[in-house]
């Protein structure tokens, strides 16, 4: 662990220092900017061992997402809303990035994060049912069966999902809209999976 001094000094960050029992490294404001990869830094930083977890719930694979707001925002999405896993391929923005860290503020460590050579194989291993959104002629999202097991599967900006993933697709949604072509696609997979959230399950 390393930062400034200012940063170290504040409440909240000292009370993480001292839980965490370990010798903070002071630097200088300077040296610190230096290291550090955003342009206003908070001032403090460590290096820590990617978690390797698998949690309950449901799960999301992404194809080709390479926007690294994008795959922040669905990993905070995902943690937010009862997700256990979350899978990307190689063409995906790199998971632990800075910029996807940043963006999933804190998402990471509440969600399985993994990324596969061969998406196709992780959802048949998978063994739940498969949802995948379209833009156009799915099941409008609110009519869908969304109980069970389900992995939630999204495509790439512009492009979408490829042909292949969505052949193995159990069913294909559409979120109804007022207006324009298309959702972002990490609007759509906030959508989406508060929809699953937000739903009493079966038998209460």
């Amino acid at each position: 662990m390393l930062g400034t001094q200012a940063a170290l000094a504040k409440p909240e960050v000292a009370s993480l220092v001292r839980q965490s029992k370990l010798t903070p490294l002071i630097l200088s404001p300077a040296v610190f900017g230096a290291i550090a990869d955003a342009e206003t830094p908070p001032g403090i930083a460590a290096e820590i061992p990617l978690p390797d977890m698998q949690r309950p719930g449901s799960w999301v694979f992404l194809e080709g997402v390479q926007d690294a707001g994008n795959v922040g925002a669905i990993i905070r999405s995902a943690a937010a809303f009862g997700a256990g896993t979350l899978v990307v391929d190689r063409q995906c923005a790199d998971p632990w990035s800075p910029k996807v860290l940043r963006a999933a503020m804190g998402g990471h460590f509440a969600i399985g994060i993994r990324q596969v050579d061969d998406l196709g194989a992780a959802i048949a291993a998978f063994g739940g049912r498969t949802i995948c959104t379209v833009v156009h002629g799915g099941r409008p999202l609110r009519d869908a069966d969304l109980s069970g097991p389900i992995a939630w599967v999204f495509g790439g900006e512009g492009a979408g999902l490829s042909p292949e993933l969505l052949a193995r697709a159990a069913e294909r949604v559409t979120i109804p809209m007022a207006g324009g072509e298309s959702l972002n696609v990490a609007a759509a997979a906030a959508i989406c999976l508060y929809e699953a959230f937000s739903r009493p399950a079966a038998g209460s």
